[in-house]
């Protein structure tokens, strides 16, 4: 049986567009920050699980089964865990959209996925230990630490791991295209109803 971890909401917030160290927050000054229904309507899903039994969460296996995630890995993206750590992180962090969901459940540590909204501005979202986040096929994203410098992740897939990352620009792929369509609409719903 899955145990149900207690703890505040996702956080994510507009980012600046300073230069310096990509593991830093890059707060807006004043701060904004991005609620966890603004995140769904970008199409970004958050669960908050049980890290420590990952193998035996209930709540996981019922999420793997409803999405279709048969395939499983776990990465450790930390210097001195990480093969080429320097040129991979330097990879994750080029702005790309992929052409399946992008599947991450935290272990241990924590980093930040970055994504655009539909009006082009990087929301910098801080996933730590527990955090499992779905980010949909053709949104541009990149990841990167933070600050700890250290995380372990468990990376789902439906079917055979695909890790296919198509850098900026890519407006005219079929997927951002779907994307666009697929989110766009669901904002311009949400924006009639109120």
């Amino acid at each position: 049986m899955g145990v149900q971890v207690e703890r505040a909401p996702i956080e994510a917030w507009y980012m600046d567009d300073s230069f310096e160290d990509q593991r830093l927050p890059h707060h807006l000054e004043p701060k904004q920050y991005v609620s966890p229904e603004r995140l769904a309507e970008l199409g970004v899903l958050h669960w908050v699980l049980d890290a420590d039994n990952y193998e035996h969460d209930a709540e996981l296996q019922k999420i793997r089964q409803e999405r279709g995630y048969t395939y499983h890995d776990i990465v450790d993206v930390a210097p001195d865990k990480l093969p080429n750590y320097e040129a991979k992180l330097k990879i994750f962090y080029e702005e790309h959209i992929h052409t399946d969901e992008e599947i991450r459940f935290v272990l241990e540590g924590s980093g930040y996925f970055d994504v655009r909204d539909l009006e082009d501005r990087w929301v910098r979202i801080w996933v730590k230990k527990g955090d499992m986040i779905i980010l949909p096929a053709g949104i541009y994203h990149r990841f990167t630490l933070d600050e700890s410098n250290y995380a372990k992740v468990l990376r789902l897939f439906v079917g055979e791991p695909v890790w296919t990352p198509y850098n900026r620009p890519q407006d005219e792929h079929p997927v951002r295209k779907e994307y666009l369509t697929n989110f766009s609409k669901n904002n311009q719903l949400e924006l009639m109803a109120h």
